[in-house]
């Protein structure tokens, strides 16, 4: 079974760890060292817009995985 990660601002993503979805707390430097961690069998992954900015190569490049931009 894949997983559900939310990656981005603590404020912005902490909220979905009480929905069962894995937390990656970053700010957008940090964007690309939490790519880096994204366990292997994520399947849909949440951005914060500030993340989604500051990985846009990767998520231009990300094959299966699905990926959405979560609403401020």
């Amino acid at each position: 079974m894949s997983r559900v990660v939310a990656l981005g601002a603590s404020a912005r993503v902490a909220g979905y760890a009480l929905a069962g979805v894995n937390v990656l707390e970053t700010d957008a430097a940090g964007a690309l060292e939490a790519w880096t961690r994204l366990p292997a069998d994520t399947g849909l992954l949440l951005l914060t817009d500030d993340a989604a900015t500051s990985l846009a190569g990767e998520l231009s490049r990300a094959g299966r995985l699905l990926w959405a931009v979560i609403p401020s």
